[in-house]
């Protein structure tokens, strides 16, 4: 447990209010109680605020509450990040280093710390470094390689074939994939995600970067340091993807591609095309944020622009008939 004016002082935040009031735990605004810090990082959430039980709220310069104490910061969700891990820490695991149930080749490599569950396969020459977490039934090719710090949840499968044939007299035929998957340090893979190994050379996931549930991506794909992908997102192969790059859930792009740096796919999206860097892209097929929003605005008057356009056709259609046009009928 500690003072409100302890833990300012530990995420670099100051206090406006009582810092001696005793935090022991987080909370949400809505749910929070006494002895329990929270935060605000969207204005939108401000009335919540003022009805909070908290006894600390972490917030940005400026926002003023009276009856609950203030940890103010500039960057209010990253320092509720850093209160959480300093109140209630990581997981904890209930073994260290590699569970009897796991099944980790003879000439793979697992390095120090690493903490391996039942149910992992950890496949030939396959190599994992220190300080990472395989969740239960986590599957690693031959020849893969896992960097530092790399956590995978369950079921996730590391380097399997990728959807690689080639189409001869009607019929599909396999092509050896003979590349690997190369992950790099501190990247984390969440649940049921499946990554292919590349023909030739290696699928990379940059350093830093970080999946939700259910991703996949395909042989070949190369994706920059620290980015950010949401359940359910698709990547097809040969694609190449910059740094800072987020792809927001159930977002598709197609394969031969390249995806720029500081990228935005939001939810969704289908990406037929190249994007430049610092672009954001919505919809399908995704077009440039405001483009985009034009578009699939216009598209939700096309039934009144039909009909009006029938109209105009019919009254086109009746001025068009002269008198004697009359006479003859």
């Amino acid at each position: 447990m500690l003072t409100a004016a302890e833990l300012a002082k530990q995420i670099g935040a100051t206090v406006t209010g009582d810092g001696s009031v005793k935090i022991h735990r987080a909370g949400t605004l809505e749910d929070a109680t006494a002895g329990e810090v929270s935060f605000l990082s969207n204005p939108r959430y401000m009335r919540k605020l003022h009805r909070t039980k908290a006894s600390a709220v972490i917030a940005s310069p400026g926002v003023g509450a009276d009856h609950v104490t203030l940890l103010h910061t500039a960057d209010p969700y990253y320092a509720f990040a850093q209160a959480m891990v300093i109140l209630h820490g990581h997981r904890k695991h209930p073994f260290d280093g590699v569970h009897p149930a796991a099944v980790i080749d003879s000439t793979a490599i697992v390095g120090e710390r690493t903490v391996v569950y039942p149910g992992v396969y950890v496949g030939p020459w396959a190599r994992v470094g220190r300080d990472c977490i395989l969740y239960p039934n986590v599957v690693i090719y031959d020849d893969c390689r896992v960097g530092d710090r790399v956590t995978i949840h369950a079921g996730s499968v590391i380097g399997q074939d990728g959807f690689g044939y080639a189409t001869h007299l009607g019929e599909h035929h396999k092509i050896p994939q003979i590349g690997n998957v190369v992950i790099e340090s501190d990247v984390e893979i969440g649940a049921n995600c499946a990554i292919d190994r590349a023909t030739l050379g290696s699928t990379v996931i940059g350093k830093g970067t970080k999946f939700s549930n259910g991703v996949v991506i395909g042989h070949g794909t190369k994706i920059g340091p620290h980015g950010l992908l949401v359940a359910q997102v698709g990547v097809a192969g040969s694609t190449t993807i910059g740094h800072h790059v987020t792809v927001g859930g159930q977002a598709g792009i197609v394969g031969h591609l390249k995806i720029g740096d500081n990228v935005n796919v939001t939810a969704q999206a289908g990406v037929l095309e190249n994007v430049d860097d610092q672009t954001t892209v919505i919809g399908f097929p995704a077009l440039p944020v405001n483009k985009g929003r034009r578009v699939y605005a216009a598209l939700q008057q096309l039934p009144e622009l039909l009909k009006r356009v029938k109209e105009l056709e019919a009254m086109v259609a009746e001025l068009g008939e002269s008198p004697a046009d009359d006479a003859v009928k």
